[in-house]
């Protein structure tokens, strides 16, 4: 069995689908990644990708998606806490984002002529490739945004272009896999429901950092961005953590990526500013995670069983926020609401942290990658 995996351009959206690849792989299966920009960086799974970003012109493209649309626009990069309240808010930046990469995807496709098209659920382009050459679509979830309704309404954007490939609709087979916990989605998965393991890339694990080891007389709290809010938003957010920070008895661990902290000012002592590290080695250490809302790093979280504090980050970091929240499993506020107090709520609220450990073990519970696997090769038996 071939499939072609499609993630949105972007490592938030590339990593998370790389179990499930792995797991193909393991099965005996052929797996192809079709990504652009960051996104290729899934090549370090040891996984083969195409680079479908060749020859287009990414700042043009949202360029004038900002023209088109700049509320939205706002929306999607987070300012002033601005963010997505649903998913079908996003189709027509990302129905913007198909008509430039439809031609590369379709030609890779048809080159490569898999047997199912994996796909991030605004990926438009894979809709079109997949109803093109008659296999099925699988949208493989990264997050807690409901998207059961995207594809119509990316249909009604894009018929003319779906035309022009010579799909005459939708594909007939459409599924969905998902990897949010049910309890936080109002107790039903939308499709397949699937076990989220973490992959965040590898890396030579630093001396200060020894695997599970958790001080529980000194917490550790990990705080990131992500890889994109960090670019965008700047570090506003976390100088409002690390305002609070020094007068914490625990330690505060910045995993920001390669980003210059000079704006940051002077660091309290009790501060590890560490670059880059992954959060599936850096959370089984810590007690509790500051982050923009990402859904890779939610779930990763969620995972681990660490409680939460989510900052709005732009995009569905919102709608991942919220459900953090309305589950318990931590606090969904804005940055500057966060003080001393508030951390250590974080650390210490018992039935905080018992949330976060159902949850971690309602995870635990769903069907693995490996499982999916037996379903996906009944699709085409």
């Amino acid at each position: 069995m071939r499939v072609l995996f499609l993630p949105i351009p972007g490592i938030g959206h590339s990593f998370p689908t790389v179990p499930l690849a792995w797991a193909l792989r393991a099965a005996g299966h052929e797996v192809l990644f079709g990504t652009a920009y960051a996104g290729v960086a899934v090549e370090r799974a040891g996984l083969p990708v195409v680079d479908i970003g060749l020859g287009v012109d990414q700042p043009e493209v949202f360029a004038e998606l900002e023209r088109r649309y700049p509320e939205l626009s706002a929306k999607m990069r987070g300012d002033d806490g601005a963010g997505l309240t649903d998913m079908l808010e996003a189709v027509p930046v990302f129905a913007g984002i198909t008509e430039q990469i439809t031609y590369p995807v379709t030609d890779l496709a048809e080159a490569w002529r898999p047997d199912i098209i994996v796909h991030g659920a605004l990926h438009g382009a894979a809709l079109i490739a997949a109803a093109k050459l008659g296999v099925p679509s699988v949208d493989l979830g990264d997050g807690f945004g409901r998207t059961a309704e995207v594809p119509e309404a990316m249909y009604d954007r894009l018929s003319h272009v779906f035309a022009e490939h010579g799909a005459p609709g939708l594909p007939e087979v459409r599924l969905k896999i998902d990897v949010a916990p049910p309890s936080m989605v109002g107790g039903a998965s939308e499709g397949w429901p699937m076990r989220y393991v973490p992959f965040n890339g590898g890396a030579v694990v630093p001396d200060w950092l020894p695997p599970n080891a958790v001080d529980p007389q000194r917490p550790r709290i990990g705080v990131t961005l992500g890889s994109v809010a960090v670019h965008l938003g700047g570090l506003g957010p976390v100088a409002a953590v690390l305002k609070a920070a020094g007068d914490l008895d625990a330690e505060f661990v910045l995993a920001l990526g390669d980003v210059d902290t000079e704006s940051l000012g002077p660091i309290p002592p009790n501060v590890r500013i560490a670059g880059w590290v992954p959060l599936s080695a850096l959370l089984p250490t810590c007690t509790a995670l500051v982050h923009h809302g990402g859904g890779g790093t939610t779930l990763t979280a969620l995972h681990t069983g660490v409680t939460q504090i989510v900052l709005p980050g732009g995009g569905d970091g919102n709608i991942n926020g919220e459900a953090v929240d309305k589950r318990g499993a931590g606090l969904f506020v804005r940055p500057e609401a966060v003080d001393t107090a508030m951390l250590e709520r974080v650390v210490t609220d018992e039935k905080m942290r018992t949330a976060a450990a159902e949850v971690r073990a309602e995870i635990t519970a769903m069907p693995t990658p490996a499982d999916i696997v037996t379903r996906l090769e009944s699709l085409i038996a």
